[in-house]
């Protein structure tokens, strides 16, 4: 087992939780094996379970009896939440609530728990996980990503595009989220080719040949089913015109070659940068939401083209280049925005071994040295 960062014991020590995780990030096996032996466990991808708490929820009071409690896959019987609100307030009861759609809640309008419940996210796996267990590939995570089943498995492509089969067969068709399943096929090809690229509605529909407000919805339901997260526009303090629009990653590396159908990433290439900026993308989304740092994950980009690809809060602008040797012709994006305000760390993060300090307070820092120091929370 690779120890995850996610701590789901000492979550329920401060309060019920919400835990939700695109399918495949390992919340039922990380359920089961810190979990089981302290709370009462629900599962409702058993049939048996399902059926009998679907037909009548009240049921839970006599399947659940000690202080915390696990229901896993919560949106599959939502009318549980009832229940639930009912045990926390009157038996002080602590649940942990997973799912993989948090778009099945809540356009049933079923009870939320009105902020009885955190919410808490699990991610694929992280550098830091796998560093950890000494165990991480970089061209192997660039090419297969993290998700644990493909990383422990000897078939992990076969596994990919397993994934997305039964994400379409299950988490859409099943769920009635859309009309028509080729369509949005079209579209997840789409959304994969433009990856980690501004959001650009038109384009899309132009190339999976559909209307740019069903786009507009398609991209919702990706981010619902937690298959694809935004990354917003840093507005500045107004130097220079920036865009407006986000940047849209999905969540995991693999997903993205399992429907582009990516063989091979050269190292050299523009797909090898994209993916290595994909990963740093998802590594410092995991840092923040486990380390409970409230603070925003954004781009910046001017109108002029100048570009910074990370910007976290007002503390830390980071440029993320691909390449083995990176120079001062690379610095161009931090320094248009260290012109708009004062930062603590201005930093290029590369595959060039050699660490640099200049005057003007930009750091080259290889991407290992980068991640250790970040997850060491140096940084913030």
């Amino acid at each position: 087992m690779i120890p995850r960062q996610l701590d789901l014991l000492k979550l329920l020590g401060r309060s019920s939780h919400f835990l939700f995780g695109p399918r495949g990030s390992g919340k039922s096996f990380l359920i089961r094996e810190t979990c089981l032996d302290a709370a009462d466990y629900v599962d409702l991808l058993d049939s048996r379970t399902w059926l009998r708490l679907k037909a009548d929820p009240a049921l839970l009071h006599s399947l659940v009896a000690r202080p915390l409690v696990v229901i896993d896959e919560i949106q599959r019987v939502p009318e549980l939440l009832n229940e639930v609100h009912h045990a926390i307030e009157t038996k002080g009861q602590r649940f942990l609530l997973t799912g993989s759609s948090a778009r099945s809640l809540r356009r049933r309008g079923v009870n939320l728990l009105a902020g009885r419940a955190f919410r808490a996210e699990l991610f694929p796996l992280t550098w830091f996980e796998l560093n950890r267990h000494g165990s991480f590939d970089l061209h192997r995570h660039l090419r297969l990503g993290g998700l644990p089943t493909v990383w422990s498995g000897e078939f992990g492509e076969d596994y990919l595009h397993a994934y997305v089969e039964t994400y379409l067969k299950e988490e859409i068709q099943v769920e009635s989220l859309i009309r028509s399943l080729p369509n949005y096929t079209r579209f997840l090809h789409g959304a994969a080719f433009n990856n980690s690229r501004i959001l650009n509605y038109a384009k899309v529909a132009n190339d999976a040949q559909l209307a740019p407000n069903t786009v507009r919805d398609y991209y919702q339901i990706l981010t619902d089913t937690l298959l694809g997260f935004q990354v917003p526009p840093w507005r500045g303090a107004g130097a220079r015109k920036s865009v407006q629009t986000a940047k849209y990653y999905l969540c995991d590396p693999g997903i993205v070659h399992a429907l582009l159908g990516t063989r091979s990433i050269e190292p050299a290439s523009d797909l090898f940068g994209m993916s290595f900026e994909h990963f740093i993308a998802c590594e410092l989304r995991a840092f923040l939401s486990y380390n409970r740092i409230r603070l925003p994950l954004q781009f910046w980009r001017t109108q002029g083209g100048r570009e910074v690809d990370f910007v976290i809060g007002k503390e830390i602008a980071i440029e993320i280049k691909s390449a083995e040797s990176v120079s001062r012709r690379d610095h161009k994006g931090l320094q248009a925005i260290a012109d708009e305000q004062p930062w603590r760390h201005l930093l290029l993060v590369s595959r060039d071994p050699a660490e640099a300090s200049f005057p003007d307070g930009i750091q080259h820092v290889p991407w290992k040295s980068f991640l250790e120091r970040l997850w060491r929370r140096d940084y913030l």
